[in-house]
């Protein structure tokens, strides 16, 4: 496993020699496709240029500088030196764990980026690592801790996944909008019982074991559909609206909904489940066409 980062995990006078791995693809957060931006005229790809208002001219790159805005138009300068001075320069290559913690007890609201912990190579270096992993997985506990990576200081959590250790970066508290509004607005809400009953039967209907092969982005799939029409001189028609009828009573949508799930989950005539209807693949359809 490639590794980004090569230090060691420490509590007390534990050490245990971890690298550090993306766990996600670097433009997982992304489309695969990218475009840019042309102009229209003749197809050419558009430069951005660094404009100066003031002097009417194209500033170069030594004339930039960093400028935090402390009132409307009023900046302070930063200098990159002004950063480097404050940036963390820690050589241990540590992550150091402050605390361990009930996993049930992260809100996972708190997590950033996922990284697997990959241990030595040496079968004698992996020791600790498998026994830090089983302690984890038997008590349901994960390590709270935190560590420098590019000069950047890191909060994290080491948690089990499997038969690894992942290390999830974290959001500080400050970052974490609340959500006292939210809570202050449904304890104001009531739901009868009888409407709790229909949307207990939805969820019953709908319950399943997770699948992350499952996880597939239509809209990816449809934009490649369309490009390779596209490629290929195909005309690129809308699909036509699909009107809805709109249902006001709460009551009646909770029973369409209960039909509808049922008939979701019921198996075709192959034995698989009924394909749901996809509004992104009736797009990609007519992209064909």
């Amino acid at each position: 496993m490639r590794t980004i980062w090569n230090g060691s995990i420490t509590f007390g006078l534990v050490n245990i020699p971890v690298g550090l791995a993306l766990a996600t693809k670097p433009a997982a957060r992304q489309s695969d496709v990218s475009f840019r931006t042309l102009h229209r005229e003749c197809g050419t790809p558009i430069k951005q240029k660094r404009w100066c208002p003031i002097h009417e001219r194209e500033v170069p790159q030594d004339e930039l500088v960093k400028g935090w805005e402390v009132s409307k138009g009023e900046f302070v300068f930063v200098e990159d030196a002004d950063l480097e001075a404050i940036m963390q320069h820690d050589d241990s290559r540590a992550i150091e764990i402050t605390q361990f913690v009930a996993l049930d007890q992260v809100d996972p609201v708190y997590f950033d980026r996922t990284y697997y912990l990959a241990p030595a190579s040496a079968s004698a270096q992996r020791r600790p690592y498998v026994l830090l992993l089983r302690a984890l997985q038997e008590s349901g506990m994960g390590a709270v801790g935190r560590f420098v990576l590019r000069g950047q200081e890191n909060l994290c959590l080491i948690r089990p996944r499997g038969d690894a250790l992942a290390l999830e970066t974290l959001f500080v508290a400050e970052d974490v909008r609340s959500q006292v509004e939210v809570e202050e607005a449904v304890g104001d809400t009531e739901v009868k019982e009888a409407e709790l009953d229909l949307a207990r039967q939805i969820i019953d209907s709908l319950a399943g074991d997770f699948d992350p092969g499952e996880l597939e982005s239509e809209y990816r799939r449809d934009l490649r559909v369309m490009l390779e029409a596209k490629l290929a001189g195909e005309e690129i028609k809308r699909p036509e609206p699909v009107a809805e009828t709109p249902v006001v009573d709460l009551m009646e949508a909770l029973r369409q909904s209960v039909t509808e799930a049922q008939g979701r989950k019921a198996p075709s005539a192959n034995g698989k489940k009924a394909a749901r209807p996809s509004g992104t693949r009736k797009r990609a359809a007519a992209a064909k066409k």
